[in-house]
């Protein structure tokens, strides 16, 4: 408690430092006047006190206004009081801490304001001057040698020890800050950076179900429109698929805006994450539209991380969905091979690309969003045009998720 009261009342101080240099110059330097008339009047028991006491205290006195410059000329401020404190001792006054008072405070804002190498110069030599002063002076041959060397040596290292701890204090305070301040950037760029991540899983979620039902409900009314003279049943029936598409849309859709709700609104029912346990569901809404899937599976089917599962899942649903917009073809491929840590999916086709001019045709966001799902559960993605014909999307994901690591670039080659 008392510590915390101490370093409270100590920041207090320092703070009316900052905030009226000149006041606390002008206290300091009418405290160590009075310290040097009162040093002034002191002698050694049976000594004459020397008899010129108005000019040693008007030398003193020169040298206590010399530390009002101490903050701007720490080094001249200190040689001027080393110069008045020689003259007064010459004079015949005793060398005492009192007179060494002015030149005490000029070690420690020295100490407190300069680097190591310049303390350690001015301070060396300021102690050297001090000691021979007192070894020669008159008014101290009533000692012995020894205290005479002694006394200055272990005045004068005082202030230097107090400005080197108040200086490593300072110091410390001021990595305190800059830690804190790295901190919190840290943290706000941190936060930015997770908005971002979250704003791109939003798109992708959005892209993916809108696109891809979209496609869908695009491809199914066209296909009713072309049969409703020749086959109404077969338009009726497609019609119907149609509405399941747009319902599955809209489910997908409310479960994707859900996350951007407050926490303080009305919980909705929300529809669970898809899987490729509902790839079925898929692949006969692709083939409603007039896209046979065919799906092969290899090796024993091994549980995946639900992040894992929604990846491939979105990634064989936007496949899917290139397949029907970009490509002249009513058949496509999907292959799943399981191995011991991680799942192959291959989705491919035969079909050329659509002219550069139909509706369907165009470059989007499909290939890099599938990229970045792969990428964000340690996986990686490749897609290109097959030597045989056609195009293929294949990714190796994971069956556990695992740091995201950074794929190969591979050239985006859209139909």
């Amino acid at each position: 408690m008392s510590i915390s009261l101490d370093r409270r009342y100590a920041d207090r101080l320092e703070d009316f430092q900052h905030r009226h240099p000149f006041l606390v110059d002008l206290a300091m330097a009418m405290a160590l006047m009075g310290c040097v008339v009162l040093g002034s009047v002191l002698t050694l028991p049976g000594a004459e006190p020397p008899g010129q006491g108005k000019v040693g205290v008007a030398v003193m006195g020169v040298s206590c206004l010399a530390l009002l410059k101490h903050r701007t000329h720490p080094r001249a401020a200190l040689v001027v009081t080393v110069v008045c404190t020689g003259v007064a001792i010459t004079m015949g006054y005793l060398l005492t801490p009192l007179l060494l008072a002015p030149i005490m405070a000029a070690l420690y804002w020295l100490a407190t304001l300069t680097d190591r190498d310049t303390t350690r110069v001015y301070g060396l030599t300021t102690i050297a001057a001090m000691t021979l002063a007192a070894v020669f002076s008159d008014s101290m041959d009533h000692l012995s040698l020894l205290l005479r060397t002694i006394g200055p040596v272990f005045w004068l290292l005082l202030p230097l020890a107090a400005g080197r701890g108040t200086q490593i204090r300072r110091a410390y305070l001021k990595s305190v800050q800059a830690r804190a301040e790295h901190a919190e950037r840290t943290r706000e760029e941190e936060a930015r950076l997770r908005v971002t991540e979250e704003r791109m899983r939003i798109a992708r979620d959005l892209h993916d179900v809108v696109a891809h039902h979209l496609a869908l409900a695009n491809a199914q009314a066209g296909t009713a429109a072309h049969l409703t003279r020749i086959d109404p049943e077969q338009a009726h029936r497609i019609l119907t698929d149609l509405t399941g598409t747009t319902s599955s849309a809209l489910r997908e859709l409310k479960a994707t805006v859900g996350v951007l709700r407050r926490p303080d609104d009305p919980e909705a029912p929300l529809a669970p994450t898809p899987g490729l346990d509902r790839l079925p569901e898929l692949t006969a809404a692709c083939e409603s539209a007039g896209l046979t899937v065919t799906v092969t599976t290899e090796g024993a089917p091994g549980p995946l991380d639900p992040g894992v599962d929604l990846t491939a899942y979105r990634i064989v649903q936007e496949a899917l969905t290139n397949v029907s917009k970009h490509a002249a073809v009513d058949a496509a491929r999907i292959r799943l091979a399981y191995a011991e840590s991680h799942l192959t999916i291959t989705v491919s086709d035969d079909g050329t690309p659509r002219p550069q001019g139909s509706p369907a045709s165009g470059r989007g966001f499909g290939l890099i969003g599938m990229r970045e799902r792969a990428q964000s559960v340690g996986g990686c993605l490749r897609a290109g045009h097959r030597p045989e014909g056609g195009f293929e999307v294949t990714t190796d994901l994971p069956l556990r998720t695992r740091p995201r690591t950074p794929a190969p670039e591979v050239l985006d080659q859209t139909p």
